[in-house]
């Protein structure tokens, strides 16, 4: 009886966290259905404000930023920060501990100090806000998240296998291309992934390093705020909201597969 109570008690404080979490978010996305501009009454259900988002060239435009930063950002940091992780796990170095260590700064420094140092660095350097500078720092906070997604692929695999096509007289661009890849292929996709999230969902750096004419989705969404809450706003974020989860969904069940498989090597 007392087992009874102390699970019913664990699981109603659960639901509890859980619609703390989420019900804002689907509070959000019910609205973004709403047929009424004003989102405290409900007068309808309509699609609506998403059929407006397709015809709004504003959005079109920060759709298309976001994407392309997004894109290159997932690109640069994937391969960076893969052949970071493959020489940090292979080769023996002094202050390994230290450099180990320094990877996670960009992931616990707060983001409104890198966005802040960021520009107190471009701004020296003479370089105009904009894409690039919006590039260029979100791989400089993306990057790391990739080398330690990576890296704990890298732990759990057999290093004797590529011992093994060695000792069969295969090259090392072959042994890498063949066995080493292939292990660790899902770590890069989940990382990847995760860069890509990370990228396309950024607001407080992005705020900081932006130019006129590079304005994200996140930041198109701030403005819009700033003027009022229309169910378009809601429609939008709701979009952002399910890109978001689905990707970081399929980025965890990759590292779940990794684990399992890992284990049963």
């Amino acid at each position: 009886m007392k087992r009874n109570w102390r699970s019913a008690t664990l699981v109603a404080y659960s639901l509890a966290i859980l619609a703390f979490l989420y019900l804002p978010l689907l509070i959000l996305s019910l609205y973004s259905f709403n047929d009424s501009r004003i989102n405290a009454v409900w007068t309808g259900f309509t699609f609506k404000w998403y059929a407006a988002l397709l015809e709004n060239d504003r959005v079109l435009e920060a759709l298309g930023n976001s994407l392309l930063i997004a894109s290159v950002t997932t690109v640069v940091s994937t391969v960076m920060g893969t052949l970071a992780a493959l020489a940090l796990h292979r080769y023996q170095y002094k202050c390994r501990l230290l450099i180990n260590s320094l990877l996670y700064l960009p992931i616990l420094i707060p983001e409104i100090v890198m966005g802040l140092s960021l520009l107190v660095l471009f701004s020296p350097l003479g370089i105009n806000l904009g894409r690039p500078t919006l590039i260029i720092a979100h791989i400089t906070f993306c990057i790391s998240f990739v080398i330690i997604t990576v890296g704990a692929r890298l732990e759990g695999c057999r290093q004797d296998l590529e011992e093994a096509a060695s000792d069969l007289y295969a090259t090392p661009w072959n042994a890498f291309r063949y066995v080493t890849l292939p292990m660790i292929a899902p770590g890069i996709i989940a990382g990847a992934l995760m860069a890509f999230t990370l990228s396309i969902d950024d607001f407080v750096i992005s705020f900081f390093v932006a130019g006129p004419n590079s304005t994200t989705l996140p930041l198109y969404i701030y403005a819009m705020v700033k003027r009022g809450i229309s169910p378009q706003i809601n429609a939008l974020s709701t979009c952002m909201m399910l890109v978001t989860i689905s990707l970081v969904v399929i980025s965890q069940l990759l590292q779940k597969k990794d684990f399992h498989s890992s284990r049963k090597d």
